[in-house]
């Protein structure tokens, strides 16, 4: 069993199928095969399903799944180790990260890290979750944080829930009750953000799933954008709760239960490679991450 087959596993596994997973991997779909039925030969059992339109593990495969992934950390861990005995050597540090987390959630984290080590020039680079896996994949970035992002290839670190909320004006005319069924939701003037966003595909998704076509007053660019249009009260929006913290605690805006449809369940993760250890500035860096977003979670709980 050798690792590039493991990770190779985990990918197919997680991605639903051989094209997928070679583009995950950046490898061929030939090579991908190659590594699954040598895998298989080795442990004498077929790890997957196959005759569907997706792969699905069987039941051999679901068994390994956890020992793989340990052994994938385990083999990050042993690199760690080695590469902490070497002596700290530079001074930069780069980071990726999506657009909203920048603007919400990197600034005060990045005050503090300026403020334990002032001789270390931190590089933040934005972009959507699929820009951020990218920059990480490709070692431009050292640490990415995003959005409820898993790729075979990076360690991956929850950090905080941030569902995507229904929000309104607190004092809205005409007026908007606390709780609707989300039948009600579709007729009221609603305001959409960021066409490339996961944001926008997961709230046209919900009225998609239920046959609803939502009543659409204002597309906008960004979420503060679309955040100043609610509390000018033109309309409401689904927002991340990590934009809207602050006001949800000053009563400024709030947010609409919709009662027939479960919120949008989100997480935002740190992730790096599970390939290049962590630089020491990496690692004291992703150790105040952590402990912003613990701190956060539970302040705006």
């Amino acid at each position: 069993m050798e690792l590039d087959q493991v990770e190779t596993f985990l990918a197919v596994a997680t991605f639903g199928g051989f094209h997928r997973a070679a583009e995950a991997l950046r490898v061929t779909q030939p090579a991908v095969s190659a590594r699954i039925k040598a895998l298989e030969q080795s442990l004498g059992v077929p790890l997957f399903e196959r005759g569907g339109p997706e792969l699905v593990l069987s039941p051999a495969g679901r068994a390994l799944r956890p020992h793989a992934e340990q052994l994938l950390r385990a083999a990050a861990l042993a690199r760690q180790a080695v590469h902490e005995l070497r002596p700290l050597t530079g001074g930069a540090l780069q980071v990726a990260a999506g657009l909203s987390i920048c603007q919400y959630f990197l600034p005060d984290v990045l005050k503090r890290f300026q403020e334990a080590h002032p001789k270390i020039m931190v590089t933040v680079r934005s972009g959507h979750s699929k820009e951020v896996l990218e920059l990480v994949l490709s070692g431009e970035a050292e640490i990415g944080i995003a959005r409820a992002l898993h790729h075979p290839e990076l360690e991956t670190m929850s950090l905080r829930d941030d569902p995507l909320l229904l929000i309104r004006r607190t004092v809205q005319k005409p007026k908007v009750p606390k709780r609707a069924r989300l039948e009600e939701v579709a007729t009221w003037p609603l305001i959409f953000y960021d066409r490339n966003s996961g944001d926008w595909m997961l709230s046209h998704g919900l009225f998609r799933r239920s046959g609803l076509v939502p009543n659409v007053v204002l597309e906008v660019e960004a979420i503060e954008t679309a955040k100043k249009m609610v509390e000018r009260g033109l309309g409401l929006a689904f927002l991340p709760h990590l934009a809207v913290a602050r006001e949800l605690r000053r009563g400024t805006l709030m947010a609409v239960e919709i009662v027939d449809a479960e919120p949008e369940q989100r997480s935002i993760d740190a992730f790096h490679s599970r390939h290049r250890p962590l630089s020491q500035t990496a690692m004291a860096f992703l150790n105040l991450v952590r402990h912003a977003a613990g701190k956060g979670a539970h302040a705006t709980a």
